[in-house]
């Protein structure tokens, strides 16, 4: 194909292609002109429609204005149904079903919040009146039951059941009176049985447990009413006189000082063993009680619970604590030693109760009178233990024992250190409030003391005697009587072995110069030394070998040996030597000495006498006469005795 030919071909292709553009133009010029018409047509329509839509719009908000104003009509009426059903429940009152009484005032709170967050209801105000003046009402007729249900279930306790309560150890025996004992011969021997003993005190139900529920349920719902210190007052003036009654009861009286000064000491001593016996049952049955009744009905409320707590037993713990502190104030003596340590043992025995039961800042005042109870308690009892050590050595009584035995004051100190090492971890509980050296020394040192004290004073009575045989005599029964109890008590452990040596040691040392002084004179008229003749008498004498001696001076030495002897026997027969053992070693001791010496003069000069006239009235006794009649020595006998 040639050139002409194709620039042909390209032409027609070209005008074929701009005949279709044009089409293609027009064909949309065409739809852009139908669109316009559309688009004209649709905003006419749009414009027909809007107020149709506007009527639709407002129908439907009409229909959801209806439904919001049914529904809240009918949460108004329920809440009207139900305020209905609740009045009818209160104005019945609690006394038929507390527990839908209960219900009925916590639909009349949740009333009361309805309305009070839908003031804008025309009745709100109305309803909000009515409502609250008849929950006040509600509230009234609440207190009143607590209180009605509280005082039904607050009568004081019998003592019977107090006893039935406490550890068998801890019961008062039928027979018994008062307090224990004392140093002056009453019995401690249970003192140490009662506190090893595991004391198990049975539950004491002051309450009953199903009522505590309908007292806590009450208390919770007067609380939420804003009356709390109404609910308090009620509680005090209701559990408070129910506790003092119980108490007065038992026994237990508010005495001071004054009271006490004016008591006989066994009365005295009665009361305090009554106190010590009140002050566990208080603490660990009715104040522990009264904790736990008040741990559950104000459980959540801790502040109302402590100061009701605090409240209902004050007047009760400080009728308690002021017979204690008057005890303490009061005028001191050695036998109120006892009753002290025992009135100081028992606050300690309580004293982590105490402050577990008064451990609130309500309880405060409480806690610290029992605690500055014990403290001075224990001041009493060491500074009467300092009285009693000074007493023992100045007792200056002047009342003999004339038969030299163990003296009043030795077997009084004896016993009361006796009783002191009943109290051994008490009183070590004791000197440590005060001191922070070893207990256990400072016990054996106040007991050193006391045994020296009491030594210096035997030493000053046993010069009153004016025998001096009977001097030695009355310290030896009274050092062998403290060395005997020690050896057979704890003091010994205390003491030590070499303290006991040391004091047998004296009372042979007494037992030695008792023969010396008694027995000498005596033995020297069994010697020979002074027979001899001075002025030479060998006609005097006789086929006997013994030349050179006179028999009037064998006379006189038989006879004066019989005066002396009798008057010994005389004597010595209304002393005593109580312990018996000790009394047969010294007779012994003075058989040894007196029978062999008695015999060897009798068997050398028996034969100057025997010969001549009346022997018997110069040799009267028979060495086994001697014998016998040694065996009369102390045995305390009266005057009367000796001569049947």
């Amino acid at each position: 194909m040639g050139v002409p030919q194709a620039m042909e071909a390209l032409s027609e292709r070209a005008a074929s292609i701009r005949e279709s553009l044009q089409k293609s133009q027009t064909i949309t010029d065409s739809m852009v002109a139908i669109l316009g018409s559309f688009d004209h047509r649709l905003s006419a329509l749009e414009t027909a429609m809007r107020p149709t839509q506007i009527r639709t719009h407002s129908m439907r908000r009409a229909h959801e204005n209806i439904d919001k104003t049914i529904k809240a009509a009918e949460v108004i009426l329920a809440q009207f149904e139900l305020s209905r059903k609740a009045e009818a429940k209160i104005l019945r009152g609690p006394h038929e079903d507390l527990e839908s009484y209960l219900e009925a005032i916590a639909q009349m709170r949740s009333t009361v919040r309805f309305f009070s967050s839908n003031k804008n209801f025309k009745s709100s105000s109305g309803v909000l009146n009515h409502t609250s003046n008849l929950l006040l009402k509600a509230m009234s007729k609440l207190e009143d039951e607590f209180g009605q249900l509280l005082t039904n279930y607050s009568k004081p306790v019998e003592p019977d059941r107090l006893l039935d309560c406490l550890p068998n150890s801890l019961r008062p025996s039928a027979t018994s009176t008062g307090h224990k004992g004392d140093a002056s011969g009453k019995s401690h021997s249970d003192h140490h049985n009662k506190r090893l003993e595991a004391a198990v005190y049975a539950p004491l139900t002051l309450i009953p447990p199903r009522v505590l529920p309908l007292l806590h349920d009450l208390a919770q719902q007067i609380i939420l009413a804003g009356s709390p210190q109404q609910l308090l007052r009620t509680y005090r003036d209701t559990r408070a006189p129910a506790l003092e009654l119980t108490l007065k009861k038992l026994g237990v009286e508010r005495l001071g000082k004054d009271d006490v000064q004016k008591m006989q000491w066994e009365v005295l001593e009665a009361k305090i063993g009554n106190w010590i016996h009140y002050m566990r049952i208080a603490v660990k049955l009715l104040f522990s009680g009264e904790r736990k009744i008040c741990d559950q009905i104000f459980e959540g409320v801790d502040s109302i619970r402590d100061q009701c707590f605090a409240e209902v037993t004050a007047n009760s713990v400080a009728i308690l604590l002021s017979f204690g502190e008057a005890i303490a104030k009061s005028k001191r003596s050695p036998e109120k030693l006892f009753v002290l340590l025992d009135m100081y043992e028992i606050m300690r025995e309580l004293q982590s109760e105490i402050e577990t039961l008064f451990g609130s800042k309500a309880c405060f005042e409480m806690r610290e009178s029992a605690l500055n109870l014990t403290r001075r308690l224990a001041q009493t009892a060491q500074e009467t233990f300092g009285d009693f050590e000074e007493a023992v050595e100045k007792d200056a009584t002047k009342t003999a024992v004339l038969d030299g035995t163990v003296h009043p004051l030795t077997s009084y100190v004896i016993n009361y250190v006796k009783f002191l090492f009943d109290y051994q971890s008490t009183l070590k509980q004791l000197f440590q409030e005060f001191d922070d050296g070893d207990p256990e020394d400072q016990l054996a040192s106040v007991t050193t003391r006391i045994m020296m004290a009491l030594q210096n004073n035997l030493d000053g009575k046993s010069k009153q005697y004016k025998d001096p045989a009977l001097t030695q005599l009355f310290l030896m029964n009274n050092i062998h009587y403290i060395v005997r109890s020690v050896r057979r008590s704890e003091a010994k452990d205390l003491l030590g072995d070499d303290w006991v040596q040391i004091h047998r040691r004296i009372v042979q040392q007494h037992a030695n110069q008792y023969k010396r002084v008694s027995w000498a004179k005596i033995l020297q008229c069994l010697t020979v030394q002074g027979l001899n003749s001075s002025g030479g008498m060998a006609g005097g004498g006789d086929s006997s070998g013994n030349s050179g001696l006179s028999r009037a001076m064998v006379k006189d030495r038989f006879k004066t040996f019989n005066i002396q002897f009798e008057e010994l026997h005389q004597r010595q027969s209304q002393w005593t030597v109580p312990d018996s053992e000790l009394r047969e070693s010294l007779r012994l001791a003075v058989a040894e000495v007196l029978l062999p010496a008695y015999r060897s003069f009798v068997k050398r000069f028996g034969p100057m006498i025997e010969n001549g006239k009346n022997p018997q009235k110069y040799i009267r006794y028979a060495p086994e006469d001697l014998e016998r009649m040694l065996s009369e020595f102390f045995e305390g006998k009266t005057w009367n005795e000796q001569k049947r």
